[in-house]
């Protein structure tokens, strides 16, 4: 079992939600929520690209093994995916679980906020200074729960070859992340999990709830199915904005477990 890092970026300045501070307390609730054998927490700054050079910096500086990035927005992101991307290679697959695209760019995104654009910069289309210089193939892309997506962001889907699967069982999942993995037997996948994936009739605590959703057990059995055949590149579990004690309470083993699973590789 892999040694777990988690890195705490309580970044929210990213977002477009109206209750985005909120993100800060859930960042640190996330990061409790995960057994590890190290910690680290980024101090955040205002603007995005020196919030983004801090959390570069603390993941040079991490012992190998499993990095869990909790955030925070959607944002946080960034550097974690350019790092394994930086040791993976085109063995890379990422893994979005969203109920957004996040594909928009500055020019199509209708609230401006880079947490509905961070990976689209991940691609090599984004802001100056969130782009990286080993952009990810969107063809390497898997989008799973996304559910509410706009025009330019199905526009990107359709001429760019990123699967969009919806909601979905685990073995169509793990078969279209070794069709997207260009070294299928040598794929390793970045789980990215916007809590917002989840159906806001169970879990509320979310700035930009959308219908619909995964239940907890169909979450954590599509993870377990990724962990079950690649190497997991990295966790990132982001989005969460305290506000009722019982998504606390659901989230709370479901977060420890996820992590679990994914260092268990």
């Amino acid at each position: 079992m892999a040694e777990v890092v988690v890195v705490e970026v309580p970044q929210w300045r990213g977002s477009g939600s109206r209750t985005a501070e909120r993100l800060r307390e859930g960042a640190r609730l996330l990061a409790g929520m995960v057994d590890a054998e190290h910690r680290t927490r980024v101090e955040v700054d205002d603007d995005l690209a020196a919030t983004a050079a801090r959390v570069r910096s603390a993941l040079s500086q991490a012992p190998d093994g499993l990095v869990v990035t909790t955030g925070g927005d959607c944002g946080v992101e960034l550097e974690p995916v350019k790092a394994a991307r930086r040791r993976f290679g085109d063995r890379l697959v990422v893994v979005w679980f969203d109920a957004h695209g996040d594909l928009n760019t500055p020019s199509s995104s209708p609230s401006g906020a880079f947490h509905g654009m961070v990976l689209r910069a991940l691609t090599g289309e984004g802001p100056a200074g969130l782009v990286p210089d080993e952009p990810v193939d969107p063809r390497q892309v898997v989008l799973v729960g996304v559910r509410d997506l706009d025009p330019g962001e199905a526009a990107f889907i359709e001429s760019n070859g990123v699967r969009h699967l919806g909601l979905v069982d685990p073995v169509a999942l793990t078969d279209a992340i070794a069709e997207a993995a260009p070294h299928p037997r040598s794929a390793a996948v970045y789980v990215h999990i916007d809590l917002d994936v989840l159906d806001p009739d169970v879990f509320a605590s979310i700035g930009c709830p959308t219908p619909g959703g995964l239940q907890p057990d169909q979450l954590l059995a599509l993870v377990t199915a990724i962990a079950g055949r690649f190497e997991v590149a990295g966790l990132g579990i982001v989005e969460y904005e305290p506000s009722r004690p019982e998504d606390q309470e659901l989230l709370t083993p479901l977060v420890h477990t996820l992590a679990t699973v994914c260092a268990k590789n």
